[in-house]
């Protein structure tokens, strides 16, 4: 982890919003918004669930760090990160939510993107298994993102993808966040048609799929 993402770390630990946003400031004289997000953020809140898992920082500081960074991406993209449904008529239906996790920032960010691309996507926010299943199937979803922190959250897609399988076949389901990156075949183990390992990944994946907006 480089010194800025590092000295982010530190600020979100001190839930210093001042201090994180001088650090993003900086690097945005320098980095384009994803790249800030690649270079800086992603680093940080990695290392964040890291923490997290080894029992050495708060859930409150996971929350509110998540609600910081979130309040900044919304500067640094210059749209408003709400959770407000865009409306969704007509192709494609994407569905987006992270599932049984307490960091909904990586979700935020692709959303983002998402919208910045020309997509409309519904936003399931924070969901359950039995939850998500149930909203997916009744808004006939045809590609249904997935944002996971812990490894936990991201062994629980199994569960999801084989009962999607069981009522909705057709959705296709990718995956993203920390535990994916550390483990490069653990999409294919819960069964994703695909992963992204960044937030400029999810255009490309779009792409191969054959889903535009």
């Amino acid at each position: 982890m480089s010194s800025s993402s590092d000295a982010l770390l530190q600020a979100l630990l001190a839930l210093n919003r001042v201090q994180a946003q001088e650090l993003l400031a900086q690097a945005r004289a320098e980095y384009s918004p994803l790249e800030v997000i690649e270079i800086l953020i992603r680093p940080a809140l990695e290392e964040l669930g890291q923490l997290w898992e080894g029992g050495d920082c708060a859930l409150s500081q996971i929350y509110m760090s998540g609600r910081i960074c979130e309040e900044l991406l919304e500067e640094l993209f210059g749209e408003a990160l709400s959770d407000d449904l865009p409306e969704t008529d007509g192709p494609p239906r994407l569905g987006i939510a992270v599932l049984e996790d307490y960091h909904l920032l990586g979700k935020q960010i692709v959303r983002t993107v998402l919208r910045a691309a020309g997509y409309r996507v519904h936003d399931y926010g924070r969901q359950d298994v039995d939850t998500l299943l149930e909203q997916v199937r009744a808004d006939g979803i045809e590609v249904l993102l997935i944002s996971t922190l812990m490894l936990p959250a991201a062994l629980r897609v199994r569960t999801l993808i084989e009962r999607l399988r069981e009522v909705a076949p057709g959705v296709r389901v990718v995956v993203g966040g920390a535990p994916y990156r550390f483990d490069d075949q653990l999409w294919r183990e819960v069964g994703a048609d695909a992963v992204g390992l960044s937030a400029g990944d999810i255009l490309p994946i779009l792409e191969r799929l054959g889903v535009k907006p």
